[in-house]
């Protein structure tokens, strides 16, 4: 697939901002991996590469929110992270919103990759991390600004704007308390939209509300660790090694909230890699509690949204989750 050309375009302009002049881009193919946007490996005349990936039906405020996730996810320099280079257009067939990133080629993991993934996962997680002193500061080079993000001294769980979970928006108004935040940021928005599309019917939806009128019983506040900052979308292909082998992440959900949330995004349809669950319980020993159900009401969060991206195939999933959390609290 061919790169628009006013994507093309905005592309060059972002880059010129950043190096002072225009470089010459020629596409050096598509790249793989994501269902959602089309990608394509860019390289400079002398010989520097960079990834873009467009779109034009998707929210006009996606790309912006994604660059905001990935800003804010490298600030506290605990994993590699791609560094962001520019976004632009209005994601319409005439001006397709784009991104553009540093490329970073993938590489054969280290020995200790699964280690180092779990110690920096684990710092991520730490809200000590989340005063760290400077903003995050969001720029659109070459057209309009996109907004900033501080480390407040008390953060709250939630983001300073909603963002995307896939292609479906994310909301995420701050609030104090863990099991609020789960149950009317998360749970309920999922399941009134997939109620809407006709899913949930009958005693399946009773499950799902009788499980969220006990969130304050099933999530007890004082046995949260405070909210870290999230990845929000760590599924195994949102982290791979890099040429020397050490962890990346890529396409977040950013916001602020408990860790255990990666980690159960992790395991939804693969296994944490080898050497993770040391590297990460080093900082951040990982309660029973996660595994007793923490784990399944976690998981239920991105079961309903693939309720909502990809259809009743994961009604099921989702109501198992949903009873084996009501059945171990």
């Amino acid at each position: 697939m061919s790169v628009p050309a006013s994507v093309l375009s905005g592309a060059q302009a972002a880059l010129e901002d950043r190096m002072g002049h225009t470089p010459s881009l020629r596409s050096t193919g598509s790249v793989g991996g994501g269902c959602i946007n089309p990608s394509a490996r860019l390289e400079s005349e002398d010989g520097e590469a960079f990834f873009l990936k467009w779109n034009d039906a998707a929210d006009a405020e996606m790309f912006g929110a994604e660059a905001d996730g990935l800003r804010a996810l490298g600030t506290p320099r605990a994993l590699r992270v791609p560094e962001v280079l520019g976004w632009g257009g209005r994601n319409t067939p005439q001006d397709p919103g784009w991104l553009l990133l540093e490329f970073i080629p993938s590489g054969s993991p280290r020995k200790d990759y699964g280690n180092r993934l779990g110690e920096g996962l684990a710092a991520l997680h730490d809200t000590r991390n989340l005063r760290a002193p400077g903003p995050v500061v969001v720029e659109d080079p070459g057209t309009e600004a996109g907004g900033s993000q501080g480390f407040p001294e008390d953060p709250l769980y939630g983001w300073h704007l909603d963002n995307f979970i896939g292609s479906l928006p994310q909301e995420n108004g701050e609030m104090s308390h863990w099991a609020e935040f789960w149950t009317e940021r998360r749970i309920e928005p999922q399941v009134r939209l997939a109620r809407d599309r006709g899913f949930f019917g009958g005693e399946g939806g009773r499950v799902l509300e009788r499980l969220m009128s006990r969130m304050e019983e099933i999530l007890p506040l004082e046995a949260q660790s405070g909210p870290g900052l999230l990845h929000g979308d760590l599924w195994s292909g949102n982290f791979f090694p890099d040429p020397q082998g050490d962890p990346v992440l890529i396409d977040p959900a950013v916001y602020r909230g408990e860790g255990e949330v990666d980690l159960a995004m992790m395991e939804l349809f693969g296994r944490l890699p080898a050497g993770f669950t040391e590297g990460y319980g080093r900082t951040r020993p990982i309660p029973d509690e996660y595994g007793a159900f923490r784990r399944d009401l976690y998981q239920l969060y991105y079961l309903l949204v693939h309720v909502n991206l990809f259809g009743g195939s994961y009604e099921g999933g989702s109501l198992s989750a949903a009873k084996k959390v009501l059945a171990a609290t």
